[in-house]
């Protein structure tokens, strides 16, 4: 586990999308021998719950991310888990 990068990951999505909720898991350990485990880049899970998702398909809401996360997609994550859900969606 890499607590630096799940912290990294936290506070670029709360920065960015202003979540209600937000839930960051490093699951880089259950690919250990993986491709992008070897490079050094981990396996990880988000569960976020914003407003900036309403009106927005699940592509367009996983953009989103990808946007806030920014580099982090090419230098430390191989591999997200996305679950993006509105305010009202999360009840």
């Amino acid at each position: 586990m890499n607590p630096q990068r799940v912290e990294r990951i936290r506070s670029l999505l709360t920065e960015a999308l202003n979540p209600v909720s937000l839930e960051v898991a490093d699951d880089s350990h259950k690919h250990a021998g993986h491709a992008g485990a070897r490079g050094g880049q981990g396996h990880f899970g988000v569960d976020i719950v914003s407003e900036a998702f309403a009106g927005k398909l699940p592509l367009a809401r996983h953009r989103l991310v990808y946007a806030a996360l920014g580099e982090m997609m090419q230098t430390d994550i191989h591999a997200l888990s996305i679950r993006a859900r509105t305010p009202d969606e999360a009840v």
